[in-house]
């Protein structure tokens, strides 16, 4: 026997939701600290996702990753980790250096995402990275480098 839907109930409920997973105001009648703390730990966790989907750019922040996530994170609800990532890495592209840029370059190179709707795949790209190119065509992403001393003659000459 199901029970009758419990509409005040339910608004409680996404409140509670929306608190701790992306910065919504506190709801009334509940543990203020409580929430805090599972909402501190739902970032936690979302940055630990994230630099499994995301290891380079992880890697590149050191010991500092969780919490630089975490702050950018916490007004943000999830769209899961491979595109919460991959919002924190354009939000911070300018900074990134290295397997960062070069992860986020080949993510691009595969997939075509606008910020808003799913990631698709792409049929053919051609991306910057560090040190060459990524080429993509049809699912198979090649990385075309120039080696060390032919970078050194086209920065000189």
């Amino acid at each position: 026997m199901s029970e009758p839907f419990d509409a005040g109930l339910a608004d409680a409920q996404e409140a509670l939701v929306r608190a701790m997973a992306a910065g919504g105001p506190m709801p009334d009648g509940f543990d203020a600290d409580a929430v805090r703390a599972a909402a501190h730990g739902i970032l936690l966790k979302r940055a630990g996702d994230v630099a499994r989907a995301w290891p380079e750019l992880a890697e590149a922040y050191g010991p500092s990753w969780t919490t630089s996530f975490a702050a950018w994170a916490a007004e943000r609800p999830t769209r899961g980790s491979f595109r919460d990532g991959w919002d924190f890495a354009r939000a911070h592209r300018h900074d990134l250096a290295g397997g960062a840029a070069r992860e986020l370059a080949l993510a691009e190179a595969r997939w075509s995402y606008d910020g808003e709707s799913s990631p698709r795949p792409r049929k053919a790209a051609l991306r910057r990275v560090p040190g060459g190119a990524a080429l993509q065509v049809r699912g198979r992403v090649r990385v075309i480098g120039l080696d060390p001393a032919r970078r050194s003659r086209r920065r000189a000459g």
